[in-house]
């Protein structure tokens, strides 16, 4: 019988507190949505990180400029909101619109085994890049490789029940 999911397991990191924003307890966020708007439409946030997750109350949010901004219930000064910097953004996984055939969410491929075509085993998914052009996986091994994450060219398969991504890869590269 499979474990049931933990409560932080049903979490999904959709971003992260970069800064403060002015004097009244407002902090500067940087989404990994797309569009990067859409982390402000979910309706319970917890910040913090793996084992240590807080839920918090949004008592507002909102585009700034080229970024983001929000307000948490009862941080109401900049001393205190300083103390999130630096904490990730998650939202419960039942949140999230369902994805189509051959999509991902980043969270998903973290920590599974990068194989080459040829089953040579090149290390693990440590975290993910937008470099603008495509995505790049950033695979942990005996190296750390940066490898596009480009379907059908690159990346060949996605198994998250096998917990494997196979890649069309040189070793040495």
């Amino acid at each position: 019988m499979a474990d049931p999911m933990t409560a932080e397991d049903a979490l999904v990191v959709v971003g992260q507190v970069t800064g403060l924003y002015g004097v009244l307890g407002w902090v500067r966020i940087y989404s990994h949505t797309q569009p990067r708007e859409n982390v402000l439409h979910y309706g319970r946030w917890h910040l913090g990180g793996p084992g240590r997750w807080r839920p918090v109350k949004v008592e507002a949010a909102r585009t700034q400029g080229k970024g983001l901004v929000a307000k948490f219930a009862g941080v109401d000064d900049r001393d205190a909101a300083r103390a999130w910097i630096g904490r990730e953004i998650a939202v419960p996984r039942d949140e999230l619109p369902p994805l189509e055939e051959g999509e991902y969410y980043w969270s998903d491929l973290l920590g599974l085994q990068v194989l080459t075509v040829d089953g040579q085993v090149l290390g693990q998914v440590a975290r993910l890049m937008e470099t603008g052009a495509n995505d790049v996986l950033v695979v942990q091994g005996d190296r750390e490789r940066l490898i596009p994450f480009l379907p059908d060219r690159v990346v060949r398969r996605v198994d998250l029940e096998a917990g494997v991504v196979e890649v069309d890869w040189d070793p040495d590269f």
